[in-house]
């Protein structure tokens, strides 16, 4: 019950910070069976809304939006489909939540065709979803279309150092195109639309597995179950971390918020950290006995990464509540519930 109890307050908490009511309102979310999407479905039954997800389920599970047909009854809907494919899609929506995407670094190899085309071509039938109905557009680029920064806090005002024929180029200049996608349709058929440059974002529902591992589910169930803790590089490298509370508190009021038409703002907790003090870190809050491995850095992957959120704390109004050491106690007790 640990996990339920502290997944019902973590979705207080988001709703308690949310100035908007979604009551009466019906959002569509791409990418409603990842982690971010299940998340944000979540809140929007919880305050009220209507939401019809939509996943191929090709990184995203079934069991992460299961439980979301009991929170909103005849408010929640699933739909098995592909956005990169096209979709007559003629249900009125208020908003469209656009998050269908591979994004773990893992699947830039084996995957790299797909995840341009989710973040291209599905942005684009995502963006006529919401121009055939004149709904608010959310679009969740990354932090990564800064690529290797050179000015930290990276502002939004930065335009990037990315390398296009890279292997992580199949998601960066995806991101970055969908990006100009948005901004085109705001100019030319002037929709509503809203970007997020999020930053690493963790919490229950995160999958530790496989091609879907990101760092900190990662070193959380290597640590949990005793295995060595695997660090690209020398761990020197930093990252932020921001708990899914928080991210999705950024997102709602970046939806949300009329001042914000047209922004692109960043969504991640300031504070640095490098990735050794991270494993050291999660090696005292599961009281874990690993060691370390280290494996070679994968190509281009960022040495710096921290956000300037100066503009989300004016525009939004939002700021980190989660420190990092609350969030990793929160996420230790989710897997030891799941367990």
């Amino acid at each position: 019950m640990t996990g339920t109890n502290q997944r019902t307050r973590d979705i207080e908490q988001i709703i308690q910070c949310i100035p908007h009511s979604f009551d009466g309102q019906r959002v569509l979310i791409t990418g409603v069976a990842g982690f971010l999407g299940s998340w944000l479905a979540e809140s929007i039954l919880s305050l009220n809304g209507q939401v019809i997800g939509i996943d191929n389920l090709a990184s995203g599970t079934m069991e992460a939006v299961q439980h979301l047909k009991s929170i909103g009854n005849d408010r929640f809907s699933f739909l098995n489909h592909d956005i990169s494919k096209s979709i007559d899609f003629v249900t009125p929506v208020d908003y469209v939540m656009h998050l269908a995407s591979r994004a773990s670094p893992f699947e830039f190899v084996p995957y790299p065709i797909q995840i341009m085309k989710s973040n291209t071509l599905g942005t684009m039938n995502a963006l006529g979803i919401a121009k055939r109905h004149g709904a608010h557009f959310l679009f969740t680029s990354t932090s990564e279309t800064y690529g290797e920064a050179s000015v930290f806090p990276t502002p939004e005002t930065y335009r990037g150092n990315v390398n296009s024929l890279g292997i992580r180029g199949c998601y960066d200049e995806a991101k970055r195109a969908g990006e100009a996608l948005c901004m085109a349709y705001l100019r030319q058929h002037e929709i509503d639309v809203r970007i997020a440059r999020i930053f690493n974002t963790y919490g229950p529902r995160m999958r530790a597995d496989g091609l879907y591992g990101r760092v900190i589910p990662r070193f959380m169930d290597q640590a949990v179950k005793g295995e060595p803790i695997t660090i690209f590089g020398d761990g020197t490298q930093t990252r932020s971390f921001c708990y899914v509370t928080d991210q999705i508190e950024g997102l709602l009021r970046l939806c949300t918020i009329p001042a914000a038409r047209g922004e692109v703002v960043n969504i991640g907790n300031p504070v640095e950290i490098t990735i050794r003090e991270l494993a050291d870190m999660i090696i005292q809050l599961t009281q874990s006995t690993s060691s370390y491995v280290f494996e070679p850095m994968p190509p281009d992957d960022p040495t710096r990464r921290v956000p300037d959120i100066t503009k989300a704390k004016s525009l939004l109004d939002w700021n980190p509540r989660v420190s990092l050491e609350d969030g990793l106690c929160r996420f230790r007790d989710a897997l030891h519930t799941e367990a």
